[in-house]
């Protein structure tokens, strides 16, 4: 595995960090007011991520500091062909954020509701245009000789990638909702625990919608895995096993096999597209690829050396925040309840 390769495994790693972590803090912002009756209850909701939700938006920070050092030319060309969409998702995080954090500055029932919009729309959008964007990744953009993104908004939102949207908002909130059933009890954990079971369908329907679509639309079934297809079967078993976990009520199990089938996809698309990180729909020969788009192989190995010695650390470090804020939320945790 030469230097390239690694950074580019890297750089999966961390975004599979960020879709399993912030997928199921985007679920519970989603899913805000269908679990929540009052507002101790709001409350309850969103101290489950509220140790979490900012520090798993640090892995998609981490992600594109790495892309931009490693693959410039990777990140130059995404950045401007998707500027839209991911400009639409940067102003939803920050209205999320403003939600989170200034809600409770004000007495005032309208400012809480206004701030609890805020928080499930600043969580609704990022989850459906990740799932649109990936899904233009895998399957391919107009990129010319220039590496430059040929086409409009209108091009991004075509039919396959809209599906793609679809799945990532139903499978985040499904993440979700098993969540909030596993840090929660009461009245909020049966909510969601119901609330799972009826997401359940929907998000297999279209998760088989999208898993057939993408055989004609990628030919990342052909690539991915030891055995060509294993990946996305295993993917499809690990989303059926969270249906029946969440029925035994088995609930860090299935709470675990969502994060799993959201883990698998990524690993799907990022090990179906390599060596390319760019397919251009133009001509193959357009593509960026981990080759044509790297920075020169000193960057890369200096980078390497200071990778190894702080990843462990953040990474030790938010393992010890899960482990200390493990606990269910209930009201004997909320002030003035």
């Amino acid at each position: 595995m030469d230097i390239n390769t690694i950074w580019y495994a890297l750089i999966a790693v961390l975004f599979i960090g960020y879709f399993v972590l912030e997928g199921f803090d985007f679920g519970v912002g989603m899913l805000l007011p269908l679990v929540a009756n009052d507002d101790t209850e709001r409350r309850i909701v969103i101290n489950t991520i509220g140790p979490f939700w900012d520090a798993n938006e640090v892995w998609l920070i981490t992600a594109g500091g790495a892309m931009f050092a490693a693959f410039p030319d990777w990140y130059a060309t995404l950045f401007s062909g998707f500027y839209l969409p991911l400009f639409l998702i940067l102003v939803a995080l920050i209205l999320r954020a403003v939600g989170f954090e200034f809600r409770g500055k004000i007495d005032s029932a309208r400012w809480r509701r206004t701030a609890d919009w805020a928080i499930v729309i600043g969580s609704a959008v990022p989850a459906f245009l990740w799932g649109v964007a990936l899904t233009n990744l895998v399957r391919g953009v107009p990129i010319d000789a220039a590496m430059q993104v040929q086409g409009t908004l209108l091009t991004l939102l075509n039919p396959f990638a809209l599906l793609g949207g679809v799945v990532s908002i139903t499978v985040f909130a499904l993440h979700g909702a098993l969540f909030l059933n596993l840090r929660t009890d009461e009245a909020v954990a049966d909510r969601a625990r119901r609330l799972a079971q009826r997401l359940w369908w929907p998000t297999a329907a279209v998760l088989a919608a999208f898993f057939v679509f993408s055989y004609s639309q990628t030919d990342l079934f052909d690539r991915s895995g030891l055995v060509p297809g294993t990946l996305p079967v295993l993917a499809m078993i690990a989303f059926a096993a969270s249906a029946v976990l969440a029925r035994l009520r088995w609930d860090a199990w299935a709470f675990a096999t969502t994060a799993l089938t959201i883990a698998l996809a990524t690993v799907v698309a990022f090990e179906g597209l390599y060596p390319t990180v760019m397919p251009s729909s133009l001509d193959p020969a357009f593509s960026l690829t981990v080759y044509n788009a790297s920075s020169s192989a000193l960057t890369l190995r200096v980078m390497l050396v200071v990778a190894l010695v702080f990843v462990p650390i953040v990474l030790a470090y938010q393992a010890y925040s899960y482990w200390v804020f493990r606990r269910r939320v209930t009201r004997r945790n909320i002030p003035g309840a």
